[in-house]
């Protein structure tokens, strides 16, 4: 696997990422969530830490989680830091962004599965302001 090293720098408003997680999850109470990526089940969104931002970027900071639409993001790029350690990158695409945070997502993605068939009770008006 070929390792990219050297400063990055991302233009315009483009935004990388690393610790997206695809592997096999284990939450605080010892419950072992298998990886689901490749499967239907593992068609949602997926959390990531900005690593770097374009010059041109306004909406999200470096240290930021960020929530992406699934499979907007590109494919990793591993990259060795100045410390020797080697870690992935990712590309997102800026539209696809659905929120930011300050703080380290959950072990796993919160809410209901997106795929039809596993629950999900909402409809679109749940989402709407009322109108007084």
């Amino acid at each position: 696997m070929n390792v990219v090293q050297g400063k990055l720098i991302p233009i315009r408003d483009n935004v990388l990422i690393t610790d997206m997680n695809f592997e096999e999850q284990k939450t605080s109470s010892g419950i072992i969530i298998r990886s689901d990526d490749g499967k239907s089940e593992g068609i949602k969104p997926r959390w990531g830490k900005v690593w770097a931002i374009g010059k041109d970027q306004k909406d999200v900071q470096v240290g930021e989680w960020i929530l992406i639409e699934h499979g907007r993001w590109t494919r990793g790029v591993t990259v060795r830091g100045d410390d020797g350690d080697e870690f992935v990158i990712r590309r997102v695409d800026t539209k696809a962004i659905l929120l930011s945070t300050d703080e380290p997502p959950n072990d796993f993605y919160s809410g209901e599965h997106s795929t039809p068939g596993h629950g999900s009770t909402h409809s679109p008006e749940d989402f709407m302001r009322p109108h007084y």
